[in-house]
């Protein structure tokens, strides 16, 4: 039977779906430059989008600490309206997963450029949603439900941004280079710390309290929206080259079905996922949690603390760095094991430093980051290796939300909430139990290769 074909070109019923195909081709072709992509440059994609990510991860989490609890939660008193603000927070790594596995279906109805600009730009209309969104004194309990849609949406959306380059990256480096390549879209951790964090700061010394809360805490979330808008095109820039599109292919780094990944490659989700507890769960140790606790606790400056937490950040980036330059001496695994036994070791100094006046927080704080920042630096990925090819596309996204899910999500509110009601101690044992969860993971994985 003969098929219709319209002026276009396309057969009769594929119009739509031509349409998009040609969207997809003309945005390629017009950054074609018929050469090959460097590991250096997708580095250069991978750490662009990850400090815009972070930067609106810790715009909102410090907004959490400093403002949310006396804007959406005046009705409480100031611990118990940050633990609020803090489990608003953790909505966002539960809608994560469930952000990674619509954004996959979108990817694969439509396209790769379609999927991450949609991703972004709700990830930025969560973001400066935030920042018009009236309080709690103007709109109410409504007021609190709209923060917390909002935060779903950010979750979502940064579930839908995950574009591969992280795994491209991998696959491509040269493997005797393989965990200096890994660290660096890590550092886009500590280096959107310290431009949210400095922005705060600023805010924070330039304004009077009341104005501060009133407008000042809304700026940046506006910038964040700013820079997504940046990072999106920088991003877009490279994802719709040929070259890039070519590679995937030929790494088969392709959305698969998370009903045949669960079935499949589980064990290597679950693997991956507890592979990075103590890095995750040091995450928000040294950050979140700490700011609350000075916030709640002490006369401290917050201004001046958060230029402490920016020296840390400063020290977590020298760590990302180290970090590549050990794994590729040690290898990935052993590194990341190592550390989380030194994360073990530190977690027992938390209440003596914490308890220590300026000095010993402000040594918690520099030596944290520094920890954080060799462990962080591999926590991706250390085994992904694990997974067949034609799942790590899917498989390393789906751990990288398991391992904030459970590393990271609901750090900041379990550790206030154990220290504000049980002593510091626990906080030492939040973070232990990272560590063990860290190296148990790694031991199973090492006997299961083993066996293998």
């Amino acid at each position: 039977m003969a098929t219709t074909t319209y002026s276009n070109g396309y057969p009769a019923g594929g119009a739509a779906h031509a349409s998009e195909s040609t969207a997809a081709r003309d945005a390629r072709n017009l950054n074609a430059r018929h050469d090959t992509i460097e590991p250096g440059e997708i580095a250069v994609g991978v750490v662009i989008g990850r400090t815009s990510e972070y930067f609106d991860f810790f715009v909102y989490a410090i907004a959490s600490v400093l403002v949310f609890p006396a804007v959406f939660f005046p009705f409480e008193e100031r611990l118990t309206g940050t633990l609020y603000s803090f489990l608003i927070f953790s909505f966002a790594f539960i809608a994560r997963p469930f952000g990674t596995v619509i954004f996959m279906e979108i990817q694969k109805r439509f396209s790769r450029e379609a999927k991450l600009t949609l991703a972004l730009f709700l990830l930025g209309f969560s973001t400066a949603g935030i920042a018009f969104l009236p309080t709690y004194s103007t709109l109410g309990a409504a007021a609190i439900v709209f923060l917390a849609l909002l935060r779903i949406g950010q979750g979502i959306a940064l579930g839908g941004s995950w574009d591969g380059l992280p795994s491209l990256l991998a696959l491509n480096a040269p493997p005797e280079r393989r965990g200096w390549y890994a660290m660096l879209g890590q550092l886009g951790a500590p280096f959107g710390f310290m431009i949210a964090a400095g922005l705060f700061a600023y805010l924070l010394q330039a304004l009077s309290l009341p104005d501060f809360l009133e407008w000042g805490w809304r700026y940046p979330f506006y910038v964040a929206f700013a820079i997504n808008v940046v990072a999106l095109f920088a991003r877009l820039r490279l994802v719709s080259t040929p070259e890039y599109t070519r590679l995937l292919d030929e790494q088969e780094l392709e959305p698969t079905s998370v009903t045949e990944l669960a079935r499949s490659q589980g064990r290597n989700v679950l693997i991956g996922a507890l592979a990075a507890l103590a890095s995750y769960a040091l995450f928000h140790v040294v950050t979140v949690f700490p700011l609350s606790w000075i916030n709640l606790y002490s006369a401290r400056s917050i201004s001046n603390f958060l230029m402490i937490q920016m020296a840390g950040a400063v020290l977590g980036v020298v760590g990302v760095i180290f970090s590549g330059l050990i794994a590729d001496r040690f290898g990935r695994r052993t590194t990341l094991g190592s550390l989380a036994a030194a994360i073990a070791v530190f977690s027992a100094l938390v209440p003596a430093m914490m308890d220590g006046g300026i000095g010993g927080q402000n040594a918690f704080i520099l030596a944290g980051f520094f920890l954080l920042g060799l462990s962080y630096g591999q926590a991706a990925g250390a085994v992904s290796a694990n997974f067949q090819q034609k799942y790590r596309y899917t498989g390393a996204a789906l751990t990288s939300d398991l391992a904030w899910l459970t590393g990271a999500g609901f750090a900041p509110l379990v550790a206030l909430g154990l220290s504000a009601h049980f002593g510091l101690g626990y906080v030492s044992l939040y973070l232990l139990s990272g560590a063990v969860g860290t190296l148990a993971a790694l031991s199973i994985n090492r006997a299961l290769e083993i066996r293998n």
